[in-house]
């Protein structure tokens, strides 16, 4: 008979080609082979995938929520009604979400990333504006003096000094966002959460189930890493306060 065989024994239900090993086949805790075999044409894809969709919604989220900061950093009368609407689309489940949208949108990447966006922006907007009103009335005072515009002390004064706060709420949105593009292969098949869901559907494969899973771990370590350098090469005299 032409096509994959099946195994079934111990319950995992694990295509073999004729070429599975003794370790798949019995569906032991990890397999070195099957993630050398498995590594392109599996988890590459999907670990690409989840960078992209992470990506996509974290700049996106971070212009709309960094441009109403500095409206309602101006504006204050729209800091309540900006951090009301962030809290009430954070508090939807992301399932439900993509079940809403999935009549109006489809399925796609934009049913996926509206809601993957609007989880980011009460994180990016209450950090934003608590970095921009954080900045020292005595330092805008001196600003003004010298003959700075707003935009001016905007771009010069304000944005630099309130830096280390917005990018603490990057690492936040972006660490949370890792963790939440595993949720889109119940929609999508797309991200690493498409093999842990495939293994599941084997019956749970333990090693595609780790591998996938130890990588999203991975990638928001190294995420959360980057961030911090950037910080910390961007802001030389916070981290000097700090360890002073």
């Amino acid at each position: 008979m032409l096509g994959a065989t099946v195994l079934q024994a111990d319950g995992p239900v694990i295509p073999t080609f004729g070429t599975t090993s003794k370790c798949v086949k019995e569906n032991r805790t990890f397999c070195t082979d099957w993630l050398k075999t498995n590594w392109s044409p599996v988890l590459k894809p999907a670990l690409i995938q989840h960078i992209e969709l992470t990506l996509i919604a974290l700049v996106i989220g971070f212009v709309i929520a960094f441009s109403l900061a500095v409206l309602a950093h101006r504006n204050r009368w729209l800091a309540a009604p900006v951090t009301f609407l962030g809290s009430l689309l954070y508090t939807i489940p992301s399932l439900a979400a993509f079940e809403i949208l999935i009549p109006i949108t489809g399925i796609n990447r934009y049913t996926v990333e509206i809601p993957l966006v609007s989880y980011t922006l009460l994180i990016l907007f209450t950090n934003t504006l608590a970095g921009l009103s954080g900045v020292s009335p005595e330092v805008l005072d001196a600003a003004r003096g010298a003959g700075l515009t707003k935009a001016q002390m905007l771009r010069k004064v304000e944005l630099p000094l309130a830096l280390p706060t917005v990018i603490a709420g990057v690492r936040v949105a972006a660490v949370t966002l890792v963790s939440l593009v595993t949720v889109v292969a119940f929609v999508l098949p797309e991200g690493l959460g498409k093999p842990i869901f495939d293994a599941l559907n084997k019956g749970n494969f333990n090693t595609e189930s780790i591998s996938a899973g130890v990588l999203c771990i991975l990638l928001a370590l190294v995420v959360d890493a980057l961030l911090a350098g950037s910080q910390r090469v961007a802001t030389p005299w916070a981290s000097a306060r700090r360890g002073g």
